[in-house]
């Protein structure tokens, strides 16, 4: 298969000294995908930056507005977990728009599919705020650009990353034009995703939250893509797949307390691509969003890579939690409440 993927060293002038969401991320995983050779099996695409209007369809124009007139002045935060430099305007923009060029590509047969390694994240912004280390929903921005410049009808959002997307859900949550499932680690931040969170006017039963207990492994995370991910995508038939690929759910993050490791983040891309094949010609896009450390954010982005090729994975370089899963007869129980919850019984 052709994968394409998406980067830019404007994506590193982004940064606040001590901050987690750093561009030591970003050089991690390029430093990773050199020393493999993934990188050199891949097509790069170079991003744009996306415009205004594009930005605006996800976002309300006096959000885009606050953005620039704080990076206008040279930057700050807009609040305790998030900043802005001189350089994150066009960072963020372009960030937007390399969502928007990989849809193009995979949309017009380009490529087969596409991951874009782009800071800032985005799955925290709304429809009116930055928030938790985002500035502008990149996916979101995608998902819209794919419908309105692609006549699509149906795109389904999967959130991986260990915090709820609370931006992208509240950005589709009445339309039923996205369906958007999450899984998170709950309690955590920001606080929201909880499974009744359905969605609302027309788009009731299009937003599918699956918050999940500390030290979920590898098998309830599979549980969870198989036994609810899939029946409600084969029922959704979706035209197009945007992935918000978090890597803080692995056991390592200092940021959570999830249990996946390396080959469960290979395993969950394996089964995003073949649920791409089945309903939507292959047609799927990764973005990156979260994981904070620095060895298995890059072996995880790697695991994925090979997934998106179509290649064979390799032995798990990090090894298992040396914390115990949460019980798997308590999480295949919730996976059948969640399954009535969504009409799937």
């Amino acid at each position: 298969m052709t994968t394409a993927y998406l980067y830019s060293p404007v994506f590193l002038e982004h940064q606040e000294p001590g901050h987690p969401e750093s561009p030591e991320r970003l050089r991690a995983i390029v430093q990773m995908l050199d020393e493999t050779g993934l990188r050199a099996r891949m097509t790069p695409l170079d991003p744009v930056p996306a415009t205004d209007a594009q930005i605006e369809a996800a976002h309300a124009r006096e959000h885009l507005a606050r953005v620039k007139q704080l990076i206008a002045r040279g930057g700050g935060h807009f609040d305790a977990d998030t900043y802005a430099n001189a350089r994150s305007l066009d960072a963020a923009l372009l960030a937007a728009g390399a969502l928007t060029r990989a849809v193009d590509a995979v949309i017009a047969g380009e490529v087969d599919n596409a991951f874009a390694f782009v800071r800032p994240p985005g799955h925290h912004a709304t429809r009116t705020r930055a928030m938790g280390f985002c500035l502008f929903n990149n996916v979101a921005i995608a998902a819209h650009h794919a419908l309105s410049a692609h006549k699509l009808e149906r795109v389904l959002i999967v959130d991986y990353d260990v915090h709820h997307g609370n931006g992208t859900q509240d950005i589709f949550y009445d339309s039923s034009r996205v369906l958007y499932f999450s899984t998170h680690q709950s309690p955590h931040y920001p606080g929201t995703g909880d499974w009744r969170d359905i969605g609302a006017g027309e788009g009731i039963g299009f937003t599918a939250n699956v918050p999940l207990p500390a030290r979920v492994g590898d098998d309830g995370f599979r549980r969870v893509f198989d036994d609810l991910l899939y029946p409600l995508a084969e029922r959704y038939r979706p035209q197009l797949i945007l992935v918000s690929a978090g890597y803080d759910a692995h056991w390592s993050d200092p940021l959570a307390l999830e249990n996946l490791t390396i080959a469960g983040y290979g395993a969950l891309a394996r089964t995003l691509v073949a649920l791409a094949r089945e309903l939507c010609a292959g047609r799927i896009v990764f973005t990156l969003e979260g994981g904070y450390n620095l060895p298995a954010l890059a072996h995880g982005v790697a695991a994925t890579c090979r997934a998106l090729l179509g290649e064979p994975a390799i032995a798990d370089p990090l090894g298992a939690s040396p914390r115990e899963d949460y019980d798997a007869d308590d999480i295949r129980a919730y996976i059948e409440h969640l399954k009535g919850v969504h009409r799937l019984v």
